[in-house]
Parts: C-alpha cells; sequence; structure tokens
C-alpha cells in the first residue's frame, strides 16, 4: 500500500485558478450577452458547472446551456447562436 500523499494544492496556484475563471467569466458574459452567465455551487459548496440563462432568443434556442468547462460552455453557447439563426418550424 502506497504512503504518498496527493501533491498539495499552494495558495499561489489556488489564487491563479480563481483568477483565471473569473477572467473567463467575464469573457463569456461579454461575448455572450444574451445570456446570464454564472458558476453552479456544488453540494460541497465548492465552484461547479458553467451555466448559461437564455434572456434573448435571438441568441439561442435552448433556455439553459450547461457544461463542465469555459471553453464548454464557450462552444455550446457559439452553436446555440447557430442555431437560432436557422428559421424554427412553426406550429399551431
Amino acid at each position: 500500500m502506497s504512503t504518498e500523499q496527493p501533491p498539495q494544492t499552494t495558495p499561489d496556484v489556488v489564487k491563479a485558478e480563481a483568477e483565471a475563471a473569473e477572467k473567463a467569466l467575464a469573457d463569456l458574459r461579454r461575448d455572450f450577452t444574451g445570456y446570464r452567465i454564472w458558476r453552479a455551487t456544488r453540494w460541497d459548496g465548492r465552484l461547479g458547472d458553467w451555466v448559461a440563462s437564455l434572456h434573448d432568443p435571438r441568441a439561442g434556442v435552448d433556455p439553459t446551456v450547461i457544461a463542465s468547462n469555459p471553453a464548454a460552455l464557450r462552444e455550446a453557447l457559439v452553436h446555440e447562436g447557430e442555431r437560432a439563426k436557422n428559421p424554427r418550424p412553426r406550429t399551431r
């Protein structure tokens, strides 16, 4: 059985990760103004998934988009924008 301890995260690394996440959040909010974008809170209180709620129907189709990281959320929101440009079938 191994007695090695997992590597400890230093405060500098934690701070850098938090700053990178804040920048990514600000960038997403700037680039996708038709959405309200935030980080979900996990059961243990830590930040979790990246979430976007649609506020402008011209910006997307699905009312909520959830991704595990900012790059995946950006990709999904770009796709949503493309979907919104296509004409929707009319319903009666």
